[in-house]
């Protein structure tokens, strides 16, 4: 997990009224922001989702994750009451102030792979960025299969083979 915010420590350096913290009596300057008192953690998870839809929303993008995961993942989200995973194909580690991602994609056929790769980078730096504050200081990319046209979406289920027995 990571501390975005600063602990701000109490320093009895004049009287301090009991309706506001913040304000002297003696007519002085604040002492912070609201938002600056206190401490903000955000989880490795987090992140993870967001890395995960930011680099979803990348046109080209046919999937997240190699292909065991992309297949285990597919037959677990078939069981009633599991949702899709996001962070599915995504690893990150989260410091303080910074963060690194790892992401593994599946790309679409006739998509440049060296264009795709820039957007989701851009995409992921972006909606982490804004959304936590942390820095992403890299973000490593794993092109680990080419969707062609004519195979099937594993994930959606689209070969579904018909019974064999009656």
């Amino acid at each position: 997990m990571t501390d975005t915010g600063q602990q701000n420590r109490h320093e009895a350096s004049g009287p301090v009224s009991t309706g506001d913290s913040a304000r002297r009596t003696d007519g002085a300057e604040r002492r912070g922001e609201p938002g600056s008192r206190g401490r903000t953690t955000i989880a490795d998870g987090v992140v993870a989702k967001i890395a995960g839809m930011a680099a979803r929303d990348v046109p080209g993008v046919h999937a997240l994750g190699g292909g065991l995961t992309r297949a285990l993942g597919a037959a677990r989200e078939r069981v009633p009451g599991t949702a899709k995973s996001v962070s599915r194909g995504v690893k990150v580690e989260v410091g303080e102030v910074q963060t690194a991602v790892d992401l593994e994609i599946v790309v679409e056929y006739g998509v440049s792979i060296r264009d795709v790769t820039s957007a989701v980078r851009e995409s992921v730096i972006s909606a982490v960025g804004w959304m936590t504050g942390l820095e992403v200081i890299e973000v490593n990319i794993a092109v680990g299969d080419v969707k062609l046209p004519d195979e099937g979406d594993e994930e959606a289920g689209e070969e579904e083979q018909p019974p064999r027995v009656r």
